[in-house]
């Protein structure tokens, strides 16, 4: 079963101020880790991208970055960015524009920066055109590593990964406990990877 999924550049030309991509100069890949920090699992997650002096960029939810700021301290002192994921990964379709407003607003008071990604990638363009309006930028990705999935195969999704990866992609993990065992079995391999084919590995 194939779990990767690569987004269309049909569906990434329907909103271009969103950032699908990043830049490919130098070689780059933009490793972006999704739905912590958690006390344990994000500390492993820094421990491996430090073997290849890697850097990444981490969507939080606020409710967990307010719960572990030990956590969110220590991405930014080993050089790593923070994201905006939502106060409480919520939802952007099931909620009304207002509510998910001061949801992402009440998590930026635990989360510096204006870099933001929609959970599930659920929002709307009138969601956007708000958080867009308050400053904030939209960051989707080129990637997802589907490692959330209990019926993943994490060796038949490395070999997609490595297949997919080009210069410029943005790769979506998640530093979640529904996620570990997967990400235990793709991120050391997949980061091994780049680093032989001479991928930088870089915040956004």
């Amino acid at each position: 079963m194939f779990f990767i999924y690569k987004i269309p550049s049909t569906i990434q030309s329907l909103f271009p101020r969103w950032k699908w991509t990043g830049n490919p100069g130098n070689k780059c890949i933009y490793l972006t880790f999704d739905d912590g920090p958690h006390p344990e699992i994000t500390t492993w997650v820094m421990n491996q991208l430090a073997v290849y002096h890697a850097k990444a960029t981490f969507f939080c939810v606020g409710e967990n970055a307010m719960h572990h700021p030990q956590i969110t301290a220590e991405l930014q002192k080993q050089g790593h960015q923070l994201g905006n994921h939502t106060h409480n990964h919520l939802k952007g379709w099931q909620c009304s524009t207002a509510e998910y407003l001061k949801n992402v607003l009440l998590a930026e008071k635990h989360l510096p920066g204006k870099l933001f990604r929609p959970p599930y990638g659920r929002i709307t363009t009138t969601q956007g055109k708000k958080l867009r309006e308050n400053g904030f930028h939209i960051v989707m990705w080129s990637i997802l590593s589907c490692d959330y999935d209990p019926k993943l195969n994490p060796q038949k999704s490395l070999r997609q990964l490595k297949q997919l990866s080009k210069p410029g992609s943005i790769v979506v993990f998640h530093d979640s406990e529904k996620a570990y065992q997967n990400l235990k079995n793709i991120l050391p391999e997949y980061l091994r990877f780049l680093s032989e084919e001479g991928y930088n590995m870089v915040t956004l």
